[in-house]
């Protein structure tokens, strides 16, 4: 049974008011032309959301929808988020708090 990634990410559905985020490439290349080695470049501090939770209720039962949607380019804190591996690749759980802002255009 084979599956692409898109459908293995579909399928992992956030609850609450997580986010599942792509996290962009790193940058091999410095705009000086240098190439830097693999573990000196820092993980960006930018993504793509793959899919989003339904929200997060409050005390009286009120659903909050999450502002942001799939396939919204998003800025990372440099730290945090839970790391989930699916079929080699990295993607990363956030809460909606935790993500500093969205990229418009």
């Amino acid at each position: 049974m084979f599956r692409t990634r898109a459908l293995l990410a579909r399928s992992l559905a956030p609850l609450g008011d997580r986010i599942l985020v792509r996290r962009a490439a790193k940058e091999v290349q410095t705009a000086g032309g240098i190439y830097l080695p693999s573990d000196k470049s820092k993980s960006p501090n930018e993504g793509e959301v793959v899919a989003v939770g339904p929200g997060m209720r409050d005390v009286s039962g009120t659903l909050h929808a999450p502002t942001l949607k799939a396939g919204d380019a998003v800025l990372l804190p440099e730290y945090g988020g839970s790391k989930i591996k699916i079929e080699d690749e990295e993607l990363f759980l956030y809460r909606e708090d935790d993500i500093l802002g969205k990229f418009e255009g």
